[in-house]
């Protein structure tokens, strides 16, 4: 694709005007008019600027600049080189720290880089093929083999995991035709959609949140997601304390007879 449509796209997916940009960019309609026509070949400089304007991911910033005739900005490092060694340190951090409610890291894929022991009660019974490193979460949560015979509200929870999924046209028609055609429970979701699971030691009813590396310069650290459960109610807290045991640390929160 070319860099004037590969702009233009962008700007227009964003819902921003050519005058929108330009303000954000500090230039003028005018110039990105002829830069989005092809009158005008923008230098890199001005092209890192319209990719910051556009708030796009750092993959997609480098993608501009490769449109445009430059070289990445962004260095797309291994998580398991030298140069992301503290970062596989803090994730361990974060993860042990969360203990006793489960975690676990992502890729921008959905891909499983790590979790902590607290997550085995959540993945207890999916098939072993769908567990592990660098296998896919959002298969595990909906696969028949996985979580989804055990989700009590699978039809809000599959929409929810859909709903993030963004642009996965291959893994989007997987994992639908593995949902069956359920309607909404009845009543109000409340203020977040729960994922509420069977498991071995009760119902469970769990919030999620996501976290991710926000002052990120390097593409791999920029697309990598923690996401937590948190319980929901008492009876879910209670369950996930007992499940850890005597070694559950108190650093990451307060037993559920303090909460």
């Amino acid at each position: 694709m070319d860099f004037p449509r590969a702009l233009r796209e962008r700007r227009v997916r964003r819902r921003l005007s050519q005058l929108d940009l330009a303000l954000r960019a500090g230039t003028t309609q005018r110039h990105l008019s002829f830069i989005e026509s092809g009158r005008s070949v923008p230098g890199r400089n001005m092209v890192v600027r319209l990719a910051e304007s556009l708030e796009l991911p750092l993959r997609e910033r480098n993608e501009l600049l490769l449109a445009a005739g430059y070289a990445p900005a962004y260095p797309e490092s291994s998580l398991e080189g030298p140069e992301l060694a503290p970062v596989r340190k803090a994730i361990d951090h974060i993860l042990r720290g969360h203990l006793p409610y489960p975690a676990l890291v992502v890729d921008r894929g959905g891909d499983l880089i790590a979790a902590n022991p607290a997550f085995d009660l959540i993945a207890e019974g999916a098939a072993p093929e769908l567990l592990g490193p660098g296998r896919n979460v959002y298969r595990l949560a909906l696969h028949p083999d996985g979580l989804a015979p055990r989700i009590r509200n699978l039809a809000e929870w599959a929409r929810h995991i859909l709903a993030g999924l963004g642009h996965r046209p291959e893994l989007r028609s997987e994992l639908t035709s593995y949902i069956p055609e359920l309607e909404p429970s009845a009543g109000a979701l409340g203020f977040a959609v729960p994922l509420r699971l069977r498991s071995s030691r009760g119902d469970l009813s769990l919030m999620t949140t996501v976290t991710t590396f926000a002052t990120a310069v390097d593409v791999t650290l920029a697309e990598l997601k923690l996401e937590a459960f948190l319980p929901a109610d008492q009876a879910t807290a209670e369950a996930l304390w007992a499940a850890a045991g005597p070694a559950a640390p108190v650093a990451g929160g307060q037993a559920p007879g303090n909460m």
